[in-house]
């Protein structure tokens, strides 16, 4: 096989009747990679088989060379931020953090500064002696990261890490990640939304209904995927004083009024994601308190890319 960070042979799961990760075979490079896909479409099942959490049904997967099913001796030179939630909420993120980095057998005094080194990288000093439970999900998201990191592994897989996260956090989360990748970390980030990925890294794999559809390079789908609309939800103070500013901009193809919230469709994400980031910045429409992006934006897309 081809060396890569990852390497999957033939590699499958499936829950009873229900499959997972069909007969999945690739190579992921070393550096930062993309792995784009709509929700249920195999992406935490495959990063749960290259964390070593899962058995695979069939075939074999080799992680930084090594086979990672029953090999614990590898889990130090891996980092994972998982998609799900699980915290302690009584305990502060510097006490959650330091905890689990105990758990890698270093000495307490060692863990506390590992700990710290890793919430200062993620920029949540400020925070790390708050209780976890005060957290607001981005700070959730950031905590999780530094778990991740604190051990300084090679590899970091990273599950959704921007979910929920407001404009402002979202743009230092990608910042992050990217000078990790710079220092030479490889890094595998999953996401249902392009333009998170493509903010990352331009090598993606595509992946529904537990297959990989595409590998290689962003670019060569990425007109495809503009063909179709896409929707943003933002929840926000003043979501009227926003919907006016969107209005003024001919990418915006529609908007509508949520509890709190307003749903805009634009036809260029790219640009209608910068300026939102602006917004957020410069404070004028009030606070910008989360942004997510439905499924269905890349639904169209994948079953475009299933026929063709």
């Amino acid at each position: 096989m081809t060396a890569g960070v990852v390497v999957a042979d033939h590699l499958s799961k499936w829950y009873g009747q229900v499959i997972g990760l069909n007969d999945v075979s690739v190579t992921v490079p070393a550096g930062i990679t993309g792995l784009l896909g709509p929700n249920g479409a195999g992406k935490s099942t495959f990063m749960k088989l290259i964390t070593g959490q899962l058995k695979p049904s069939k075939g074999g997967v080799a992680v930084l060379g090594e086979p990672i099913w029953q090999n614990p001796g590898l889990y130090h030179r891996i980092g994972f931020c998982p998609e799900q939630d699980a915290f302690y909420d009584r305990m502060t993120g510097r006490e959650w953090v330091t905890a689990l980095v105990r758990l890698n057998g270093v000495s307490e005094r060692a863990a506390g500064e590992q700990a710290a080194r890793a919430i200062e990288d993620v920029e949540l000093t400020e925070a790390a002696d708050k209780k976890i439970g005060a957290y607001s999900k981005g700070m959730r998201q950031r905590i999780k990261m530094a778990q991740a990191l604190a051990h300084n592994p090679e590899l970091l897989i990273l599950d959704e890490p921007l979910s929920g996260m407001d404009p402002i956090a979202r743009r230092k989360a990608i910042r992050m990640i990217k000078e990790w990748g710079r220092a030479g970390k490889s890094v595998i980030v999953s996401s249902h939304i392009l333009h998170e990925i493509e903010s990352m890294t331009a090598n993606i794999l595509l992946i529904n209904q537990g297959r990989i559809l595409a590998e290689g390079n962003v670019h060569q789908i990425r007109d495809l995927i503009d063909e179709h609309p896409h929707t943003v939800h933002i929840k926000a103070d003043q979501t009227r004083a926003l919907a006016r500013e969107f209005l003024g901009h001919d990418d915006v193809l529609s908007l509508k009024f949520e509890e709190g919230a307003v749903v805009v469709q634009t036809g260029r994400p790219d640009a209608f994601y910068a300026r939102l980031t602006d917004l957020a910045a410069s404070g004028a429409h009030g606070a910008i308190h989360e942004v997510t992006s439905p499924d269905d934006n890349l639904q169209a897309v994948f079953q475009y890319l299933v026929k063709a």
